[in-house]
């Protein structure tokens, strides 16, 4: 039971937030504090001095990357709603829970860890830079931009690291108990889920206007199309290094809570429909992965 309701988790709480949607405003200010969370479990069960960068690291962050900025180039020409939109699906890191769900389908922990961690290092520096040149905020100079992104998304992605590496020093018991319950990253995860939905379709609702009906089909369009891409671009490169399961992971499960957020306050807050429905996108593809790896163990059980 505990099992089928972990692998039904992720619908759940995307449709409750979809349900809720009108009481949502009440708790959209966890956000923040939920991805920190998320990132300081996930860091606790690191142990810096074992990870060990490799070419299947650098491969999939060249992938993502490269990826990224096709996407930018070739859409901003048509809307730039629309490019920023699905950019942001590929260039946020991987998703806090990935190497949860990873370890459930057998694949490698310690890869997807690892590229997290680098993944979250680049945004963290690189951010700042990218979401100020591209964002829809003109009242603001680039500078400016750049500051005030720095001071929220630099300290939300690497304070963690800090957090879980003092917790091993000063708090050894509860460091090792956070380390060994990684479900309970799952667990904020599929709250935080709850929170950002129920925000979007509360955003799309009071916004609705005929006008942007395309542009909000080509936004949900385009984003399965680009988390389609991701997890078979991930398994292709992860195929190279006989992981193909961490790759796809990795590269297709994105922090969409991240996404979102950086969506509605940094872009256009019409671009969070894209990473809002990657949500449904991607955790569709994870619960059907789940269930199948689920039915897979049983058979082979039976057997």
């Amino acid at each position: 039971m505990r099992q089928k309701l972990k692998d039904w988790m992720l619908p759940i709480a995307m449709l409750g937030g979809a349900v809720f949607h009108n009481w949502i405003g009440h708790l959209t200010f966890l956000s923040p504090y939920l991805i920190f969370m998320m990132l300081t479990i996930t860091y606790c069960r690191l142990d810096l001095n074992k990870l060990r960068l490799g070419r299947f690291h650098i491969a999939l962050l060249c992938a993502q990357m490269l990826f990224a900025t096709l996407i930018l180039v070739a859409l901003q020409p048509f809307s730039h709603t629309l490019a920023t939109g699905l950019f942001i699906c590929v260039f946020v890191p991987t998703a806090t829970a990935a190497p949860v769900i990873t370890g459930m389908l057998g694949g490698s922990i310690g890869h997807v860890a690892t590229y997290s961690l680098l993944c979250n290092l680049i945004v963290a520096a690189t951010g700042p830079v990218v979401l100020a040149a591209i964002g829809d905020h003109p009242e603001y100079t680039f500078l400016e931009s750049f500051r005030r992104i720095c001071t929220s998304v630099m300290p939300l992605l690497l304070v963690p690291i800090s957090v879980a590496s003092l917790l091993s020093y000063v708090w050894r018991r509860g460091h090792d108990y956070l380390a060994s319950n990684q479900s309970l990253s799952f667990y904020l995860w599929a709250v935080a889920l709850f929170i950002v939905v129920g925000s979007s379709v509360s955003f799309i609702i009071r916004n609705f206007d005929l006008s942007h009906v395309w542009l909000i089909a080509a936004l949900v369009g385009g984003s399965f199309a680009v988390c389609v891409a991701q997890f078979a671009i991930g398994r292709k490169v992860g195929a190279r290094y006989a992981d193909s399961i961490s790759g796809g992971q990795a590269m297709g499960q994105k922090n969409t809570v991240l996404a979102i957020w950086l969506a509605l306050t940094y872009l256009n807050p019409l671009a969070s429909v894209a990473p809002a429905a990657y949500v449904a996108w991607h955790n569709c593809i994870n619960s059907w992965q789940l269930i199948r790896c689920h039915r897979r163990q049983q058979h082979a059980a039976c057997k």
